[in-house]
């Protein structure tokens, strides 16, 4: 089991850095590297926002082609592979310059990215849905969650800090300095799915002889699992908050704290409260239930972010807030990945049939339900405070070789409402999507600790009774 438990956590090092390199920064690489115009970047990042949506309600349909396959590897580790080798040609793509100009690069962009998506789908799906087939122990679960976040947020948050100094770190013009970076990310994630790939070794026992999910009983695995929809919509709300709030981050530092450089060491601080939540959540586990965890966590969310919106950009409060608001939202990560993992036997207990990757399927689906509407309100926000013309005039000094103090002049000019703009987009909106996603897990959710133990008792009842008529 511990082999498991840090095979199948290292396999999302990787993993993370690639998708926050794109979720969280392919925007900003697009805006203050490539330079694009406001009307070139609405047109961008609603065809982002609309392809993230399509390739969101594709989930459940490759959730259901993991379930129903059956291979001599298994059903989740050919999807590993597949996923991970296309989605890391594609990444590299995305920050390749391959000489195109105005409606030839928009397309370009659009296609690769829409084929990104679909392909990080296929990775993710079967990467996560392979958890609860590791192990049905609760305990053992938070374990395997814990490593798996943790390297999750090293991934992550190795992307956040060197984001800014890629083009110092490579010595060459930005646009290849970040396409060698995408290079670098991309075989990290490889060399780290691989320890899953042939390291973790699944329990089949309880998936023997299962009937194939139609696109019917896709439908009805979904729907009919109250829990599992409950979850969704809770992760959803938390995901939409969490997305806005990220991807803000080096606007935020570049125009209202004045400092573009001071994101590094604001990110590799929240960094540390992210790995060190995750260390210590067992911990705090044997001592509160899921229930009372998630609550404390909420309070905190709540305080940092008023902390952080009246902060004034005085940094002892920013990084105050920001250390307190990633501890929690640490936690609440996991608890929503927990949730998950609990509703699927939930929906085996209550439908009679066990379906991982359908059900798995939610996550990668609300992470890019949130990044989608993430990218949209960076986008929209950025045009309607007047940053982003900001950023290409800025853009097109750099390449002209214009002196910093020339360009340090122009971003000290940008004050009042463009700053007030991007905050109430950054904090306060994702605050209440925040709070309101905790109030429906409050009022629906019922899978605690005594419910979950009976569910493995009754479905373990079953296994006895009919062992050969699972599924």
């Amino acid at each position: 089991m511990t082999r498991n438990k840090y095979c199948f956590g290292l396999g999302t090092l990787g993993r993370d850095a690639v998708y926050s390199l794109v979720s969280m920064y392919f925007i900003t690489y697009l805006t203050e590297v490539v330079g694009l115009s406001n009307a070139q970047l609405g047109i961008i990042g609603a065809l982002m926002v609309v392809f993230r949506v399509f390739d969101a309600l594709n989930d459940p349909v490759m959730g259901t082609v993991v379930d129903n396959t059956s291979t001599r590897f298994g059903k989740f580790k050919p999807w590993i592979v597949f996923g991970a080798l296309t989605a890391g040609v594609l990444t590299v793509l995305l920050f390749s310059d391959i000489g195109l100009q105005g409606g030839g690069y928009i397309a370009f962009v659009a296609v690769t990215y829409l084929l990104w998506g679909m392909a990080y789908t296929t990775n993710d799906i079967s990467y996560w849905s392979l958890m609860p087939a590791i192990s049905k122990d609760q305990k053992v679960r938070e374990g395997i969650g814990a490593i798996a976040r943790i390297c999750a947020n090293i991934g992550m948050f190795s992307v956040v800090v060197l984001y800014t100094m890629v083009p110092d770190l490579f010595g060459m013009p930005a646009k290849q300095s970040y396409f060698w970076f995408a290079v670098i990310v991309v075989l990290v994630m490889w060399v780290f799915q691989a320890f899953t790939v042939f390291g973790v070794k699944e329990d089949r026992s309880s998936i023997k002889q299962r009937e194939h999910t139609s696109l019917k009983g896709m439908v009805h695995a979904l729907v009919k699992n109250d829990q599992l929809m409950v979850t969704a919509v809770s992760m959803a709300l938390f995901m939409i908050g969490y997305c806005t709030t990220t991807s803000f981050g080096v606007y935020y530092f570049k125009y209202a704290y004045k400092d573009e450089g001071a994101y590094m060491i604001f990110a590799a601080v929240l960094g540390v409260a992210q790995l060190t939540a995750l260390s210590v959540f067992p911990l705090f586990s044997k001592r509160f239930n899921r229930k009372q965890l998630y609550f404390g966590s909420m309070v905190a969310v709540v305080v940092s972010y008023i902390v952080f919106f009246f902060s004034f950009e005085k940094m002892p409060l920013i990084i105050t807030a920001g250390l307190v608001l990633f501890f929690a939202q640490a936690f609440i990560q996991l608890l929503m990945l927990l949730f998950l993992a609990d509703a699927v036997e939930y929906g085996q207990w209550k439908l009679g049939k066990r379906n991982e990757s359908v059900s798995f399927a939610v996550q990668p689906f609300i992470n890019k339900l949130g990044g989608a509407i993430g990218t949209g309100v960076v986008t929209l926000t950025l045009i309607i405070s007047g940053i982003n013309p900001i950023s290409q005039q800025i853009t097109e000094l750099e390449k002209a070789g214009a002196p910093a103090e020339q360009i340090h002049a122009i971003i000290q000019s940008v004050n009042g409402s463009p700053i007030w703009i991007m905050k109430i987009a950054m904090m306060l909106l994702p605050l209440v999507c925040i709070l309101v996603g905790f109030l429906i897990y409050h009022k629906k959710f019922k899978i605690d600790e005594e419910m979950y133990a009976t569910i493995l008792k009754d479905l373990k009842a079953r296994e006895n009774d009919a062992p050969e008529t699972e599924g």
